[in-house]
């Protein structure tokens, strides 16, 4: 469905041009559930930008089914981490998710609308404005909006990277349930090993400078995954391992001193 070939990206910086990624080539397939991770700078963020059409390539080849990305591509959309900008604070929850699909009939607004917000557990929070409601529930809101435009792409910038370990828990569950009931391809950009081990079909991690991809692991953990069950599971501390490894951590290195 998506497809990055010999991708590279060039941007401005204060002492002159910056080469951020260099000879990336991915391929998504359809309905995968792909996490991109990396070190702090590494373009994960400037990766998804191009995939969504929100930022130019130097350099390259960016397909979406294979049509040439250049702009937003229809039945791409994406959600990003702040939340709080990102909903309207004087519509309501439902006028918020409707926000994309305006131009549909009524009938068929509602029943979109109905359909995202049960998906995401606020069906009885649809008349409540976003400031009422806590940081997680906003993310919801969000996650809601960009279902309700059907998208066949969802790509995803640290959605859940604000919020509370426990808040981020529940949303990966929901985040997964909504993936198997929809078939939607999502691209999940994070910086949270433990995160992209246990949403991901696949998973890959940026390194060097400029950034390519260093590393492509296959997640073949069984679903539905269990926020307990499948962190205590031998193989998904392999895979844990394995990335941290590639993004230069050792392992059960002790800090010295």
């Amino acid at each position: 469905m998506i497809s990055c070939d010999d991708l590279s990206v060039t941007l401005p910086g204060a002492n002159g041009p910056v080469n951020i990624l260099s000879g990336v080539h991915l391929r998504v397939a359809k309905g995968e559930f792909v996490s991109v991770l990396g070190t702090s700078g590494s373009g994960k963020t400037t990766l998804l930008r191009v995939l969504g059409g929100l930022q130019s390539a130097t350099g390259g080849r960016i397909t979406c089914d294979g049509v040439d990305i250049a702009g937003p591509p229809d039945g791409v959309v994406t959600v990003f981490q702040d939340y709080a900008h990102s909903l309207l604070p004087w519509r309501t929850v439902r006028r918020n998710v409707a926000l994309g699909i305006e131009k549909l009939d009524k009938t068929e607004r509602d029943s979109r609308v109905d359909e995202a917000l049960a998906m995401v557990g606020l069906s009885e929070r649809d008349g409540e404005y976003p400031w009422r409601l806590s940081g997680g529930m906003q993310q919801r809101v969000q996650i809601a909006r960009a279902l309700a435009m059907r998208p066949r792409v969802l790509l995803m910038d640290e959605p859940f990277g604000a919020l509370d370990a426990m808040t981020k828990a529940s949303l990966q569950d929901q985040l997964q349930q909504v993936a198997e009931l929809t078939g939607t391809t999502v691209v999940f950009v994070t910086h949270d090993v433990e995160e992209a081990v246990y949403l991901s079909d696949r998973l890959v991690v940026l390194s060097g400078s400029p950034a390519n991809i260093g590393l492509s692991l296959d997640v073949p953990l069984p679903r539905p995954r269990d926020q307990i069950a499948t962190k205590e599971r031998a193989d998904y501390l392999e895979l844990r391992h394995e990335v941290y490894a590639a993004l230069g951590h050792k392992v059960g290195e002790r800090a010295s001193g």
